[in-house]
């Protein structure tokens, strides 16, 4: 069993050690600091903190004007309110103008639990990505979090970085290096290729010692970053293996698994199966009930890669 770790405080905490090393970064809230700990960065920065209130399309805006006067910000409210209430400030004001901002993407997923449907993101990633100009980050564990965030922070344009509000179980160590743009193949296999992001790259890894057990070798990827996707890496993956399975929390339309079929069908076609949410609303209850409820078990990441791997040529 893995040791878990705070999404949310690790998110706090790397806020803090970015505006103690450049002082042009500054956060924004819609009302929500308690709840995704930026207010760390409000109690270590309060000179840089700005809270616009229950108004999403203001915090967008304010943010792009802040990004447009040298700053760099991060503007942090829940993800399905930046892919629905604020989308066309974020197209328009933020992706067309290529301002500098950095949308953390609180609660995203199923993580917001028992709120219901209306506060599940399960949209967000397919919106986000058909954006011109964005990059969309989502990592997998409290250590990729520090990691991609600084780099995010130092990248220059519109960013959605996507944020979980659960402990989950930690991955990586601080040896860990990754890079946005590039996939990381964290288990090597020739039978089939287990992509994850997110929280489902840990399930990926736990069906791929299922798998072994069964005689399929599976290759485990991360994509932490779902724009600009790692084709290289998906091409070879493609070519070495012979068949695909999308893990991600998200709808199965124009996700992850969108994405990766995309490429698959340019480059190399391979059987690909996406685990997922299919096409419908969730429910209110509890996040990991909720991840097994509507189809992103391990065993169904098992179940895929086994359909996967006896339709490969």
């Amino acid at each position: 069993m893995k040791k878990l770790g705070s999404m949310r405080l690790a998110y706090g905490q790397a806020l803090v050690e970015l505006g103690a090393s450049n002082p042009d970064i500054v956060a924004l809230s819609a009302d929500v600091s308690n709840s995704d700990h930026s207010f760390m960065f409000e109690d270590a920065f309060p000179d840089r903190f700005f809270n616009v209130g229950i108004a999403e399309q203001a915090l967008v805006d304010v943010a792009a004007g802040l990004a447009y006067a040298g700053k760099v910000p991060f503007a942090n409210t829940f993800a399905f309110l930046f892919a629905t209430r604020a989308l066309e400030m974020v197209r328009t004001h933020l992706c067309y103008g290529r301002a500098n901002v950095k949308l953390m993407a609180a609660y995203s997923g199923l993580s917001d639990s028992f709120d219901g449907p209306t506060h599940h993101s399960i949209t967000d990633l397919a919106i986000m990505r058909s954006l011109p100009e964005m990059t969309v980050i989502v990592p997998s564990d409290p250590i990729s979090l520090k990691a991609l965030l600084v780099q995010a922070a130092a990248l220059d344009g519109p960013v959605y970085f996507r944020l979980n509000r659960n402990e989950v179980p930690i991955l990586f160590d601080d040896s860990y290096s990754p890079q946005i743009g590039k996939a990381e193949t964290l288990r090597n296999g020739t039978d089939v290729s287990l992509i994850g992001t997110g929280i489902m790259v840990n399930r990926c890894l736990e069906a791929a010692e299922i798998l072994a057990s069964q005689n399929i070798d599976a290759r485990v990827i991360e994509v932490h970053t779902l724009k600009p996707l790692d084709r290289e890496c998906i091409a070879l993956a493609a070519k070495e293996t012979g068949a695909f399975v999308t893990a991600e929390e998200h709808s199965v339309i124009g996700g992850l698994g969108g994405a990766v079929a995309e490429v698959v069908a340019e480059v190399c076609p391979v059987p690909v199966m996406r685990v997922g949410i299919s096409d419908q609303f969730t429910e209110t209850g509890s996040y990991f009930q909720l991840l097994d409820k509507y189809g992103m078990a391990v065993e169904n990441i098992v179940d895929a890669a086994k359909k996967a791997f006896s339709t490969k040529k």
